[in-house]
């Protein structure tokens, strides 16, 4: 596992998105159990407090669960998974949208510019 770390953002809201993108591009599957704060604290090489805090807060979105005694595991509902990806997709899509304002591009033009790229793409 490796995490490029941004200055800019706290580590725990940086390893909170890897960890949901590692969810929902399926490299962790619903109901497959997550590392402990040791094992991902030692990996990462950061202290277990913000590995904990990362937890404590996935778990408050209930994107993770704690089953005592045996660890954490990522959620088991569906639904769930395809909102987070859903978030993902819309802060994706904004981030790009401003960029392309910035750059200029009205909405039209913006449209435009998608619609090629995705035909292009679709053709072999």
């Amino acid at each position: 596992m490796t995490v490029e770390f941004d200055n800019n953002l706290p580590i725990y809201m940086q390893i909170m998105d890897f960890i949901k993108r590692e969810i929902v591009t399926g490299r962790l599957k619903a109901g497959d159990k997550i590392p402990s704060v040791r094992e991902m604290a030692a990996e990462l090489q950061i202290n277990p407090n913000t590995v904990q805090r990362t937890f404590q807060e996935l778990e408050r979105e209930a994107v993770v669960e704690t089953k005592r005694g045996l660890g954490r595991y990522v959620t088991s509902e569906e639904h769930k998974i395809m909102t987070i990806k859903k978030e993902m997709a819309g802060d994706l899509l904004e981030r790009f949208i401003k960029g392309m304002q910035e750059l200029g591009f009205s909405s039209e033009d913006i449209a435009a510019i998608v619609a090629e790229a995705v035909n292009s793409e679709e053709r072999p």
